[in-house]
């Protein structure tokens, strides 16, 4: 039997460092997602349903109801029956401008609209300019990282015209599919508040309430969390460095966190334990953090805390435990890895004019929708003024600057703190040292290092034959 996670991942180090892998795309916009004009929503529903769904006794319920979905733009207009229409959000469902999810499939098994079986409206109601989810999935795909498709929307329901609102891209089978053609297959995770990444034991009980299984359900098999999330808190620090590159995408999660920083993003992983998904690829084993809601960044704040000038390098709250990020910036290569790409983000896209051109043109797109969009003044009492302001003036209390002031801000405190060394990974690809003989499995276990039966399918298995080589496979079921 073998004996821990972080044994396993060492014997994995060459297996998996062999595979290939192939990278995630950004899918072109389709007219879901139209990019050079506000397309418009119509949701109609049952007005007892609708009084229902908004009584404050049953504002955290998921329940959906039945509608009648229409969108109307100037290259399509088309409609969907018997769409499920819901609350979404956390904080927001008490908010007076509510964001919402449209559901394709809730009534008609299989229904999609335009590829999508969801789509989030997000009502926006902390940001006056109602840019700031926008800029952060822009520089999210700048970084060439894995980013959620946008657009914005007027929405209606029953006839009233209910604002502008945010539609981001639902993070569902569909979205891994497009992102990872022919490696799409995998268990994915919605991380809910609490996501801490620490190690609670094997028991899947612990982490089900924090780590919320979206594919491959009926399986309903948390193992391959279990031991990453194992791994990543009790492998020694000696091996770490050589282990975490073989059970996660350490590139593509530091220039993840390198946009969560540049936006001053406190509502994610690192500092608020929320607002990601995890997902393990089953070509290599590895897994994927993918960043999300990135609404509270570019100077909303409700902590007190200057986020333009927050050190690079100590962005988690230090007195809790975060050790996927506190692991990764204890190991020196990582860290200079990561201040490659703060460095390189700096030079080139996170830029003050590159940015505040890319603002002023989506603001004017925009600006007819939101100036007449009344809810957006129900919360904070946002004005007409703020919104065409909020570029380059604060509107005060929890926003407390303007979007140009942070980039600036942070882009001046980033550049001061970052000083790149060069460091060589500790952990050179050892492709040579394959062993090219024929391979015969004659036991397999699953990450746990427990045995499991030759014939298992649907999860990550470590073969191994009568020399003690070993091998991964994923079955497929």
């Amino acid at each position: 039997m073998l004996k821990s996670s972080c044994q396993i991942a060492v014997l994995l180090l060459v297996i998996f460092t062999s595979s290939s892998v192939i990278a995630q795309l950004h899918p072109t916009d389709n007219n879901a997602f139209i990019q050079n004009e506000v397309a418009s929503v119509f949701i109609e529903i049952d007005s007892a349903d609708l009084a229902l769904m908004l009584h404050p006794d049953s504002l955290q319920a998921n329940h959906e109801y039945s509608a009648k979905f229409k969108y109307v733009s100037s290259v399509l207009v088309d409609s969907v029956d018997n769409v499920g229409f819901r609350l979404r959000g956390n904080t927001s469902r008490f908010a007076a401008k509510k964001s919402f999810k449209v559901s394709m499939n809730s009534f008609v098994q299989g229904q999609k609209w335009l590829g999508l079986e969801k789509l989030n409206l997000n009502g926006e109601h902390n940001d006056p300019s109602i840019l700031r989810s926008f800029l952060s999935a822009s520089l999210l795909r700048d970084q060439n990282v894995i980013s959620t498709r946008n657009s914005y929307v007027r929405l209606y329901v029953n006839g009233e015209y209910k604002g502008l609102y945010y539609n981001a891209e639902h993070i569902d089978e569909n979205f891994i599919t497009l992102r990872f053609p022919g490696d799409d297959y995998g268990n994915l995770y919605k991380a809910n508040w609490g996501a801490d990444m620490t190690f609670h034991g094997t028991g899947q009980a612990a982490y089900v309430p924090y780590y919320e299984l979206k594919t491959n359900t009926a399986l309903n098999d948390y193992s391959g969390l279990i031991s990453f999330l194992n791994t990543l808190n009790t492998c020694s620090d000696a091996d770490f460095p050589c282990v975490i590159q073989q059970i996660l995408d350490v590139d593509l999660y530091l220039r993840t966190l390198v946009i969560e920083v540049l936006a001053g993003h406190w509502d994610g992983h690192s500092y608020n334990k929320n607002n990601f998904y995890l997902y393990q690829r089953p070509s290599d084993g590895k897994f994927v953090f993918i960043e999300y809601d990135m609404d509270n960044t570019f100077g909303i704040d409700w902590m007190g805390i200057n986020w333009a000038t927050r050190n690079i390098y100590q962005w988690s709250q230090s007195n809790q435990p975060r050790p996927l990020y506190t692991r990764l910036m204890n190991v020196p290569y990582f860290k200079d890895l990561y201040t490659y790409y703060m460095d390189q983000a700096i030079t080139s896209f996170y830029t003050e004019q590159s940015i505040n051109t890319l603002l002023t043109d989506k603001q004017a797109l925009i600006e007819s929708a939101a100036l007449e969009d009344t809810y957006k003044a129900l919360d904070y009492g946002f004005t007409d003024q703020n919104f065409l302001d909020a570029i380059t003036q604060a509107a005060g209390a929890h926003v407390t600057s303007s979007i140009y002031s942070f980039v600036v801000n942070r882009k001046g405190s980033a550049n001061n703190q970052t000083s790149y060394q060069g460091l060589q990974n500790p952990c050179p690809l050892a492709i040579n040292e394959l062993e090219p003989n024929l391979f015969i499995p004659v036991k397999a276990f699953n990450l746990m290092g427990q045995e499991v039966p030759l014939s298992t399918k649907g999860q990550l298995l470590i073969l191994q034959d009568a020399n003690g080589q070993t091998r991964t496979y994923f079955p497929i079921h």
